[in-house]
């Protein structure tokens, strides 16, 4: 309330990033999902809800399930890319068959867990991975990351539906 104006909303095809950081607590990837689609929402992209949202769930509850430190949930538009990544303290990548990034190979048919990178193969329109580092650059912990390319991105320099209403 301090009277000054609200800046212009950015326009649709400007980059922007949100972080969301969270405890290993099994709310997390929960309150990371409504985070991630009031995100999207309000950038208009509800086209990449669906899929974005499934992926986020999966990387956030494997962090918060196979880790046990905190986590985080960073989202980047750089139009007409979302790329969503998710950080957690362990340097562990997934056992993978083949490359980082590749379809993995199909779990057996009983088997209780193993589908998330298949999910992630099949759903992301790319995907991929890396261990960090520890200190002096940081806590370390691996980030996993997805990107969905926008299906039909509207004419440049407009603004979103949900920010033109």
């Amino acid at each position: 309330m301090t009277g000054l104006p609200d800046p212009p909303p950015l326009s649709f095809t400007a980059p922007w990033h949100y972080e969301l950081r969270f405890p290993c607590d099994p709310r997390g990837p929960g309150i990371a999902r409504l985070t991630l689609r009031a995100v999207l929402d309000a950038h208009g992209l509800h086209e990449l809800n669906d899929r974005a949202e499934l992926l986020t769930s999966e990387l956030a509850t494997n962090s918060v399930r196979h880790t046990k430190g905190p986590a985080s949930v960073r989202l980047q538009w750089l139009h007409p890319v979302l790329r969503v990544s998710v950080w957690d303290m362990s340097p562990d990548l997934p056992t993978l068959p083949g490359p980082l990034g590749a379809l993995p190979a199909s779990p057996g048919a009983h088997a209780v867990g193993g589908r998330g990178l298949l999910i992630l193969g099949m759903v992301a329109d790319r995907w991929g991975g890396c261990a960090i580092g520890g200190e002096p650059m940081g806590p370390g912990g691996k980030t996993l990351w997805f990107e969905l390319n926008l299906p039909v991105p509207p004419p440049n320099g407009t603004l979103a539906p949900a920010l033109v209403a």
